[in-house]
């Protein structure tokens, strides 16, 4: 068993110390990723209709800006913001500090491990951080025509060949895409792509499409582990912050 507070704040420290070298690293990482594995992928856990299977407990590398590289994943480079970005970068208004939702995006930025649950119709997505959970529908569904906006959207997904793809879309415009506080509209679109490259890792990319604040999709890619002797744990918010109420922090 792990501490979890303790897990957090070793990524973040490390970010903070690794960022100018981690590209070079990371590059290695994806590299080793990629290759074929030596049995021809018989390593890889498979579900009956032959689909990887991505069930089992994951440490993710934090991602407080998913422009930047950083221990285990590699950013997108300088974002291409419109006027409209521009204009609202780091204004948006923080629900994290007021224990309301984070976001898709924040969800998947944060250092805590999620729980990757599969079944034939559907993967669900169990995030230690706020103990929160997620539909990715695998059934052939399309999303709903009259698409309500909500904090972490709507997600479908299918195969192609061994990699799971995740289209999530259906937001509000009440969060950030990360920490450094990139905005994002109500446009936002999501997609991401989950390739089980040997016995413990997952290759992960997520594509941002937003036309209102972004003037051409970016991508940001990670690299997953496996913990086997993991379990999520409680993670509860502190919802009487005096330093938000009493207008301290902003």
């Amino acid at each position: 068993m792990r501490n979890r507070f303790g897990t957090a704040v070793l990524w973040i420290a490390m970010y903070a110390s690794t960022v100018g070298t981690a590209s070079a690293a990371f590059a290695q990482v994806s590299a080793t990723a990629r290759l074929v594995t030596p049995n021809g992928g018989l390593d890889i856990p498979r579900m009956p209709d032959g689909k990887p299977d991505l069930s089992g407990v994951w440490e993710r590398p934090p991602v407080l800006d998913m422009s930047k590289n950083g221990p285990g994943q590699q950013g997108a480079g300088e974002l291409p913001m419109t006027a409209w970005a521009k204009a609202h970068y780091g204004e948006a208004f923080d629900s994290s500090g007021h224990c309301l939702p984070n976001g898709y995006t924040r969800n998947i930025n944060s250092p805590f491990p999620i729980e990757i649950v599969q079944r034939p119709n559907r993967v669900v997505f169990l995030y230690e951080f706020n103990n929160i959970f997620h539909h990715v529908y695998t059934d052939g569904r399309p999303h709903p025509k009259d698409l309500e906006p909500t904090w972490n959207g709507h997600s479908i997904g299918h195969w192609e060949g061994d990699t799971l793809v995740v289209d999530t879309a259906g937001f509000n415009d009440k969060t950030m895409l990360d920490t450094e506080g990139h905005p994002h509209s109500p446009d936002l679109h999501v997609v991401e792509r989950l390739t089980r490259t040997d016995a413990v890792h997952i290759a992960y990319e997520i594509t941002i499409t937003d036309p209102q604040a972004y003037s051409q999709a970016w991508t940001n890619k990670r690299t997953f582990t496996l913990r086997p002797d993991w379990e999520l744990m409680e993670y509860n918010c502190n919802e009487n912050n005096r330093d938000l109420n009493e207008g301290h922090i902003k």
